[in-house]
């Protein structure tokens, strides 16, 4: 008894426990007959975890190669600021030197004496001493040579005198600036039209030049020049980029606001057989190679399809030159075009972006191999999903064959549907050969409710042109089937692509055969809604040719019947486009007798031409044809005369209107007996055709989905 208070009632203890012995059931009987759901749950739980933990551990890789790639970029930009302040503190001792100080202004006033001329400053014996005290600093310190220019630009003194006395290019204003302003500074390489010695002691012209330089003051503190100390880019700048580099493709390198290489590319090489630099022992990349991206991988022999001045650069150069610090641990195309892994930042204190990067190829080649790894897993667990799967469905077939479904034994499989199986099968014990459809196992509760509907619409009719099914039952497994009449012969679509057109007489003689199963069906409210080719069978019965059956009720609407149209359109088209009633593509609550007679003028329109009413390249242009085209008449199809009476007839059953087709299936059978051509199909010429063109052989009954 319940207690004071509480909201429970007698027996609802008991209510509950039969609600969920009833879910546990069903729940065990749906697993029963979906043995196949079982490796496939597998299968996706498994590839969930797999993509998991492989998007967790391509994660965890990317965020170590970011890590990586900021502490190398990182670590190169401490190395150049250190290296910088080192080579401007040298300038500056230097600058500031009383005794190179000195030099400098006395020279400087003999110029303004004498002038500038390159005789006067070789002569001049402070050139010699400033030349001999710069020496060992210059020699001890790694410098290339040095230059002193004064306010106006003008060459005083340098290491190679053919420069004595000429003013210096643009650019070295520019570049100088900060000195003359009072500040020491390092500049990024730039280009120069002097002849000058590289790394390797070989002159040549444009060389690319790089100056620790700091400003000279007078004893009152005035910049009065400027003494520059050149530097080797391609020596000392660009060995502090590569201090620090990851793996075989690993580099950093330096470039301008215009995009151009400030540093020497570890791929030069590379570089001159892809054409991005000249092909010679002298040629390198630095201030030679514009950083764009080719949108193509030159490495793979591939070549860009718009001119370099056209390229956009490459997302490094793009976003630092924007002021954007960033990394990509997915991939961009560098100057190669070669994907890679990247870096980047802008240093305004040198004017210049600093990129590091590694390619993608080999920064991701753990991550590789954790996808080849999963894949193969994956795979190998599909195949044994798949293997699974075959062997369950070969075992259920197996099984079924070795059946006993109620009163009837299956012989073997002769077709199969969207829904099911049929095997050819007979009676245990009256030995009469059937037919027995098996629903698939797999099908769901809307499957099993039309399969059921199919049985029951099917059962009420009995007319001789209609299948006749036998039986019905379920097995203790859970498997559903029925018995139906065994047909030999051929459908009209076999008839039709084996033998083509049709006489007129034989044409009427079949239609009206259906029109009879038809008014039966019509007269209990039920409409077909598939008659097509495939759905109407010839067959011999009792001695008799050309004897019709009518197939496939699975459609078939029943007027009033709630539920009805959604169990209909469950897994099912309303019907086949090619013989739809315009209503029923506008609307399956449109549908009713007359639409059956549509589809039944369609199926003689084929069979009196050998072409459907409509043709179309896809679904929706056989619709549309269907609701707003009008058909050729076939004698204009075939460009030969046809029966006026029986054209017409066939016309009018293919009006848009409904109410313009004949009231029922019994008045279109009365009007084909009225046609010039019924009964010229006789016994005799159905008996000369079946023996010619139909063996002895039993052809198994189609089904929807699967021709015999």
């Amino acid at each position: 008894m319940a207690e004071p208070g509480s909201n429970s009632k007698p027996g609802s203890n008991s209510t509950l426990a039969a609600v969920a012995a009833t879910v546990a059931s069903h729940t065990q009987s749906f697993f029963r007959r979906r043995l196949w759901v079982w490796p496939l749950i597998a299968a996706a739980m498994l590839a969930f975890v797999g993509l998991w933990v492989r998007a967790k551990m391509e994660g965890a890789i990317q965020a170590e190669i970011a890590g990586n790639l900021k502490t190398i970029r990182d670590a190169n930009v401490e190395a150049l600021r250190a290296w910088a302040a080192t080579m401007k503190t040298q300038a500056e001792l230097l600058a500031e030197d009383e005794q190179v100080r000195s030099l400098i202004e006395t020279l400087l006033k003999r110029a303004a004496q004498q002038g500038t001329s390159q005789a006067v400053l070789t002569t001049a014996p402070e050139f010699a001493d400033l030349r001999a005290h710069l020496k060992p600093a210059e020699e001890g310190r790694g410098f290339a040579g040095y230059s002193v220019l004064a306010t106006n630009l003008v060459v005083v003194a340098a290491a190679r005198e053919q420069f004595l006395g000429a003013k210096a290019p643009p650019n070295y204003a520019e570049q100088l600036a900060p000195c003359f302003a009072g500040n020491a500074t390092v500049t990024p390489p730039f280009a120069t039209v002097a002849m000058l010695p590289d790394n390797k002691g070989d002159r040549q012209s444009s060389v690319p030049v790089m100056f620790a330089a700091a400003p000279v003051r007078s004893a009152n503190g005035l910049v009065i020049a400027v003494l520059a100390l050149r530097i080797l880019p391609e020596r000392d700048f660009t060995r502090i980029l590569a201090t620090a580099r990851s793996g075989a493709s690993g580099e950093t390198y330096a470039f301008n606001r215009d995009g151009l290489l400030l540093s020497e590319s570890r791929f030069d090489e590379d570089l001159k057989k892809l054409g991005l630099i000249p092909d010679s022992d002298e040629a390198r990349s630095l201030l030679a190679l514009d950083l764009r991206d080719p949108l193509v991988d030159l490495s793979r022999g591939r070549r860009p399809a718009k001119r370099r001045a056209e390229l956009p650069y490459i997302k490094a150069v793009s976003e630092a030159s924007a002021g954007r610090d960033g990394l990509d641990v997915r991939g961009y195309r560098d100057y190669r075009g070669v994907p890679v892994v990247g870096a980047w930042t802008w240093l305004p204190e040198f004017d210049m972006g600093l990129v590091t990067q590694l390619d993608v190829a080999e920064a991701l080649a753990p991550a590789r191999v954790v996808r080849a790894g999963f894949w193969a897993l994956f795979g190998l667990l599909a195949l044994g999903s798949v293997v699974v799967f075959i062997l369950i469905r070969v075992a259920r077939q197996a099984a079924l064959r070795a059946k006993q479904l109620g009163q009837y034994t299956l012989d073997e499989e002769i077709g199969a549907g969207a829904f099911g199986m049929v095997f050819r099968g007979h009676h245990a014990l009256m030995r009469r050969p059937v037919a027995v459809k098996v629903l698939d196992p797999a099908a769901d509760e809307r499957s099993i409710a039309r399969f059921e509907r199919e049985v029951q619409t099917t059962c009420q009719l009995n007319h001789p042109n209609t299948i006749a099914l036998y039986d019905y039952g379920r097995t203790d497994d859970g498997l559903f089937y029925y018995a139906m009449e065994y047909l030999d012969g051929l459908s009209l679509s076999e008839l039709i692509k084996q033998h083509g057109p049709q006489p007129e007489g034989r044409i009427i003689h079949i239609l009206r055969q259906a029109c009879a199963s038809l008014a039966e069906a019509h007269a209990r409210g039920l409409v077909h809604r598939d008659i097509k080719p495939q759905n109407i069978f010839l067959t011999r019965r009792g001695g008799i040719p050309d004897f019709v059956k009518v197939l496939d009720f699975g459609l078939v609407k029943t007027r009033d019947l709630p539920g009805q149209l959604e169990l209909t359109t469950a897994h099912a088209t309303l019907g086949t486009p090619l013989y739809m009633a315009p209503e029923a593509v506008k609307g399956p609550d449109q549908v009713s007798e007359r639409s059956d007679l549509y589809s039944l003028a369609s199926v003689g329109y084929e069979l009196l031409t050998g072409e459907t009413v409509f043709c179309g390249m896809s679904l929706g242009e056989v619709l549309l044809h269907q609701v707003r085209s009008q058909p050729d008449k076939p004698s204009a199809r075939m460009r030969r005369p046809v029966s006026a009476d029986l054209e017409d007839l066939l016309m009018r059953c293919l009006a848009k209107n409904p109410s313009a087709r004949p009231a029922s299936a019994s008045e279109l059978d009365e009007a084909l007996g009225h046609c010039v051509n019924n009964g010229t199909w006789t016994r005799r010429l159905a008996d000369e055709w079946w023996k010619q063109h139909v063996s002895d052989e039993k052809s198994p009954l189609p089904i929807k989905g699967r021709k015999p």
